[in-house]
């Protein structure tokens, strides 16, 4: 019984792809801790016997991802002090979904070697994570590329003491000064109006937005090489356009220079920069994909994208923890078949952003009024602090207590009535099962995710109208502009 428990558990933590080494077996710390001297001290214990780290002391968070990388997966590998500190189960993500975009034959192979699959791997850094777990993982080659000497040498480092997969992975070095003439390519271009990346201006206008542009140096453009083609490029972006902002977080200590989180724009910018470089180089790539750190930045993108005449776009939600990041995927090659849905937020996870939350509420202010507004209508609730989420167990008649003063929800309601036949009537419905998660984004900023626990009931067809007026009362009462539909 508890075996299946655990299994349920796993599969209903959103974010974590099902492939994932961690999905059923988290880290275990103790363990770690009695096979690896080094990471012992880094370990302590709660009262309840529970195996802790401190997650705002770098050197623990350093000394978990070696440890992870040489348990798991026989990678050895090491950063410098102060640079980006990646975490394991989070790459792995994003590296499984990539998996199973190539797997998904909507996009053609493009190359003949279509055995081999090689990767491109954006500001790879000094952990070179991607390439790394890619080519530990699934035997893809990699090309990872970085403007720094001290990210070219330790990247370096870390492929060559890993020869069993060093033959997989090449460092390249990114020269800055190749970025003028990218720039004033670009501008050619631009001013004659026969790029598509005017596209992208054209939409910034039209929306009322005013985005910095990417002043840095070269990221697909001037890097690959003539006549080169791969399956995907990866990035994981500067998400921030001022060290400070990247510092906001007291919680964790992931590490990070300036050349690695900031850059002019921020990520919206930078990621922008990838878009320009996929018009010009197209088909060199089967698929283009980066990490996107900020909602309202991955709607605006993909709008940018469509703009440019992609065939494909592709988006999905990583969850590491309390925070969530977003990849992004798109493809000019002719789909192969029928695609799936672009983006197509399934009925039993919705989601949608708190933003300009008053500074007195916090996410635990926003995690009690769920729980009291569903209370309130007699419903089941129970309120997890430590993983900042309620699950409720609501019935038929408390579902319809809590949707009767919105007059569009109760229209759902009544098709879901004249929907069940008389012999579904002749049994009691069933309860509906859902989890309601609060999320840090940025200051004034959460995520409201809710997971549908049980699809079998015969009650599930009305979380969607359930969330949609949990939506509504959260932002009447907690912000001071408007809430952003995921």
């Amino acid at each position: 019984m508890a075996g299946k428990r655990k299994r349920k558990n796993a599969a209903e933590r959103r974010g974590i792809h099902p492939r994932n080494k961690y999905s059923d077996n988290p880290p275990d710390f103790a363990l770690l801790a009695s096979l690896y001297p080094s990471f012992e001290p880094f370990v302590f214990y709660l009262r309840d016997g529970r195996p802790k780290i401190d997650w705002t002391d770098f050197n623990a968070t350093r000394e978990l991802t070696r440890v992870l990388l040489l348990h798991d997966h026989g990678i050895n590998w090491w950063i410098p002090d102060g640079q980006l500190c990646p975490t394991v189960p989070n790459r792995l993500n994003y590296i499984h979904w990539i998996e199973d975009l190539l797997a998904s034959d909507v996009i053609p192979t493009n190359r003949a070697d279509c055995d081999v699959i090689k990767g491109f791997d954006i500001g790879t850094g000094t952990n070179c994570i991607y390439p790394l777990l890619g080519a530990s993982v699934l035997g893809w080659k990699f090309v990872g590329s970085d403007m720094t000497d001290v990210a070219i040498e330790w990247a370096n480092r870390n492929v060559e003491s890993n020869p069993h997969i060093s033959h997989l992975i090449e460092i390249r070095k990114v020269h800055f000064e190749d970025s003028i003439e990218e720039s004033q390519i670009s501008q050619k271009s631009s001013n004659e109006g026969g790029s598509e990346c005017s596209s992208i201006k054209s939409e910034e206008t039209r929306s009322g937005t005013k985005k910095s542009c990417y002043n840095g140096p070269p990221v697909l453009l001037g890097v690959v090489k003539d006549e080169e083609m791969f399956d995907f490029c990866m990035c994981n972006p500067p998400f921030f356009e001022t060290i400070e902002e990247g510092g906001l977080n007291p919680k964790t200590s992931c590490g990070g220079t300036s050349e690695e989180m900031v850059c002019s724009g921020g990520e919206h910018a930078f990621i922008t920069r990838i878009i320009e470089d996929s018009v010009k180089l197209k088909h060199t790539f089967r698929w283009y994909t980066s990490m996107v750190g900020r909602k309202l930045n991955l709607n605006t993108l993909v709008s940018e994208i469509w703009n440019v005449g992609a065939t494909v776009v592709k988006t999905t939600e990583f969850v590491q923890g309390r925070t969530s990041r977003w990849g992004l995927a798109w493809s000019f090659l002719p789909a192969s078949r029928k695609m799936l849905p672009s983006h197509k937020i399934e009925e039993n996870n919705l989601s949608f952003m708190l933003e300009g939350l008053h500074r007195q509420h916090s996410g635990f202010d926003v995690l009690q009024s769920v729980e009291s507004h569903f209370s309130g209508s007699g419903a089941s609730c129970k309120l997890d602090s430590a993983a900042f989420n309620v699950d409720i167990t609501a019935s038929k008649d408390q579902i319809d207590s809590i949707l009767k003063a919105e007059t569009h929800n109760t229209v759902d309601a009544a098709e879901f009535n004249r929907s069940n036949s008389p012999n579904d009537q002749q049994s009691q419905p069933d309860a509906m099962r859902f989890r309601i998660s609060v999320l840090q984004q940025n200051p004034g900023t959460l995520l409201v995710r809710g997971t549908l626990l049980d699809r079998s009931s015969s009650t599930s067809g009305l979380f969607s109208p359930i969330f949609q007026h949990l939506k509504d009362v959260l932002i009447n009462k907690f912000c001071t502009g408007r809430g952003i539909k995921l």
